[in-house]
């Protein structure tokens, strides 16, 4: 396209924000989350995008993108990724750089939708007018007060009718603990709420398919990595045996990736984080692979990263809304959404792009670079 509007400016600033309790899933524990923000101009207009990632990722951003996205014509997001995952081949395309081209991704569509003065999803089309949200936190460092709050909270509060914990504690060797905080999940959210799991790759597959029998007694619909991802034959397995949906794909770096876990039968709803797997572009196309298989994808954690995206695919299930990135996005950005009802609707108001903006006097004092 001619004459269209180029990239004139991209910059990167980086937050660092305590979590508000310690936190920990099945295999790792973490007292603090940095998102990474990135931000693309053209002429008066500008778009933001981000994602969860070392402090590193924007240096990647500054050293290798930052170059291929100036003075390029601001309207052709797919062409810009491309070049993008070209500019990585040596650094490794997975990891951090598939999060540093997320970002950047992220930020060229909300800039384009800027520039054409519509919401993103209107831009990308709308399959449907709201997105289903499941509340997501219940970490295993929680005690049962806690955990209880937090799952009232979403399922009484603000009428979320799905919710999640995380279970494989310390790798799996906490069984006992993780089946008694299911039923105590449970009894705080009643009969009527889903209840969903993460094991983080905590359990061994063996392990896993005991564990099953004993989510199924206490009606869990969801099992999300059972086992780790990168075994896909044991996690086909217990697809295969397990009564309840088992799901993974959050540490789905390239398309490719999405492929493989499809074609092994691993999944009965796919995951892809827009923050992680080369941005809207690429999530677009993973959830093209599994609508292609008769199967859902579901929007893995970074809540606002995804919503316009996500209400622009048929085959969604639903977006996690993940307790550290809702709080996060909460404190950095203007514009976020309600969950209340067990949805959120994004471009409601007209706002262009994302409609997000940086809440710069908010965000300061978590600004590390």
């Amino acid at each position: 396209m001619t004459d269209q509007p180029v990239v004139e400016l991209v910059d990167t600033s980086v937050y660092t924000v305590p979590t508000d309790a310690p936190e920990a899933d099945g295999t790792l524990a973490w007292d603090s989350t940095t998102l990474v923000l990135v931000t693309v101009r053209a002429g008066d207009a500008s778009g933001l995008g981000y994602t969860y990632a070392p402090a590193a990722t924007a240096d990647l951003v500054d050293d290798l993108l930052a170059g291929v996205v100036t003075d390029s014509p601001a309207f052709d997001v797919p062409r810009l990724n491309e070049e993008m995952h070209r500019a990585v081949r040596n650094a490794g395309g997975p990891g951090v750089a598939a999060q540093a081209i997320a970002a950047v991704d992220i930020a060229l569509w909300d800039l384009k939708a800027h520039l054409l003065g519509l919401p993103l999803v209107d831009l990308l089309g709308a399959a449907r007018d709201d997105v289903p949200v499941y509340g997501s936190g219940g970490f295993t460092t929680y005690d049962d007060q806690r955990q209880d709050r937090q799952l009232r909270g979403w399922a009484e509060e603000q009428g979320i009718p799905r919710v999640k914990i995380k279970i494989g504690e310390s790798w799996g060797t906490r069984e006992d603990r993780d089946l008694d905080r299911v039923r105590r999940a449970r009894a705080s959210v009643g009969d009527t709420t889903a209840l969903y799991v993460d094991a983080n790759g905590g359990y061994s597959a063996k392990q896993a398919l005991r564990i099953a029998d004993a989510l199924a007694g206490q009606g869990v619909t969801w099992f999300e990595e059972p086992v780790s991802s990168d075994h896909l034959t044991s996690l086909a397995s217990i697809r295969a045996h397990a009564p309840m949906d088992v799901a993974a794909g959050e540490y789905g770096y390239t398309l490719p990736y999405f492929e493989h876990m499809l074609a092994a039968d691993a999944v009965d709803c796919l995951q892809a984080d827009v923050t992680r797997c080369g941005g809207i572009t690429v999530w677009l196309r993973a959830a093209a692979l599994a609508h292609a298989r008769g199967l859902d994808i579901s929007g893995h954690c970074a809540p606002h990263a995804h919503a316009h995206a996500a209400a622009a695919v048929p085959n969604l299930r639903h977006l996690e809304w993940f307790h550290d990135h809702v709080r996060i996005e909460r404190i950095v950005f203007d514009g976020v959404l309600d969950p209340a009802g067990g949805s959120v609707v994004p471009g409601a108001d007209g706002t262009p792009g994302l409609g997000l903006t940086l809440a710069a006097e908010r965000a300061r004092p978590y600004r590390v670079r």
